[in-house]
């Protein structure tokens, strides 16, 4: 079973998100919550595998309580699921560590499958987001961040830097495996190495630093 944490202030919403996921035989609801504020309680409390995190919330939004969250040594996967998809909001959840960003009128398939998908270690990178993502990209021109970029990547080995890229064109280790001719036991670990070589938190982090870093494969 994959246990989940509903975060939202809008007690209809929590209810409505209750109800669909209770159909899926393979997740379970284990606690919702109102406020960022009352996240890590719930957190150490029920131990969810993955957080559905609102972002606008009355005390501690759901980007902080995000960051708080991955700053943690076993940390919940967490989709942000909103209203709201400025590139702001999306490049602000996924810099604060977030695995996922759906809008919160996404169909209910859409949403177990993106809960599955994260809680089985894959990002749910939407084509919309990766748009989103490399307009940015494209647009911000060479900054700081833009070299400090260039400047992590330049650490990794060549077969490092293949995986890298095609995390950030949002393929699935199965994807990268067949493209690189890997199994998906290889990708899974090189995927591991850049986690540590990069000290980033999931592989979101990696797709954001790769696309700052303005690289095309």
């Amino acid at each position: 079973m994959i246990r989940v944490l509903i975060v939202d202030d809008d007690p209809l919403v929590r209810a409505g998100l209750t109800m669909m996921l209770a159909g899926a035989d393979d997740l379970e609801i284990v606690a919702d919550v109102a406020d960022g504020a009352e996240v890590v309680a719930a957190v150490n409390a029920h131990r969810p595998d993955v957080v559905l995190m609102d972002i606008r919330m009355p005390r501690v939004d759901g980007l902080a309580a995000t960051q708080l969250l991955r700053s943690r040594r076993e940390p919940p996967e967490i989709i942000i699921l909103t209203t709201f998809d400025t590139d702001d909001h999306i490049l602000r959840a996924m810099r604060a560590g977030a695995s996922g960003f759906l809008l919160k009128h996404t169909p209910p398939p859409e949403i177990m499958r993106a809960v599955r998908q994260v809680a089985a270690g894959e990002p749910m990178l939407s084509p919309a987001v990766l748009r989103k993502m490399m307009g940015y990209v494209a647009e911000a021109g060479v900054d700081p961040r833009q070299e400090r970029a260039r400047a992590l990547l330049d650490r990794l080995s060549e077969g490092e830097l293949a995986v890298a890229t095609r995390v950030g064109r949002g393929l699935t280790n199965s994807e990268i495996g067949r493209e690189l001719s890997l199994s998906v036991a290889t990708v899974k670990a090189y995927v591991s190495r850049l986690l540590a070589k990069l000290e980033l938190n999931n592989r979101v982090q990696i797709a954001l630093l790769v696309h700052d870093a303005a690289l095309n494969d």
